[in-house]
């Protein structure tokens, strides 16, 4: 099966898996709504609109994903983003973060994230990094489309993504 399709072809199946699949799974639900009865019809109806709200989310992750090939390897764990590389590595909570920035140079991007003690720089490209669109779309105020937008610019330098709002105190 390896010599079946070029590694290129078989990296973009690979990628767009869960789009091809939601959308596999619609084409079958207007299949099905196609059949006589409503009982059925109104299942494969159901069924065509549940794929295709599942292909909103599979097509942004999708569209995140790197190369890969990038140094080191990413891990998200628990609300937890690891990152072991070739020459640094370390550990943020998703909890305790307090900015992100996406900066880009003439060698590549990196994400940079910052605790109150720590900033952790992670290769877009790195191994496992398509996990941190899921970790990112959960830090409030952070849509899916500003990260897909600043990820796939073009754009030389840094690009503030999210900041944590200061807490309120509760005492004056």
């Amino acid at each position: 099966m390896s010599g079946f399709l070029r590694p290129e072809a078989a990296a973009m199946l690979l990628r767009w898996r869960e789009v091809i699949a939601a959308a596999c799974v619609a084409a079958l639900g207007l299949w099905i709504a196609a059949s006589p009865g409503p009982v059925v019809q109104g299942f494969g109806y159901v069924l065509a609109g549940v794929a295709a709200f599942a292909l909103i989310p599979a097509t942004r992750r999708a569209r995140f994903v790197g190369t890969g090939q990038g140094p080191g390897i990413v891990r998200v764990i628990e609300g937890r983003i690891l990152y072991m590389g070739p020459h640094h590595g370390g550990a943020v909570s998703l909890a305790e973060l307090t900015a992100l920035t996406l900066r880009r140079d003439h060698a590549g991007a990196v994400w940079v994230m910052s605790e109150a003690e720590q900033v952790l720089e992670v290769p877009v490209d790195a191994a496992g990094a398509d996990a941190l669109f899921d970790a990112f779309t959960t830090l409030p105020g952070l849509g899916a489309q500003r990260l897909l937008a600043v990820r796939h610019g073009t754009t030389l330098g840094a690009h503030h993504l999210w900041r944590r709002a200061a807490p309120v105190a509760l005492t004056r």
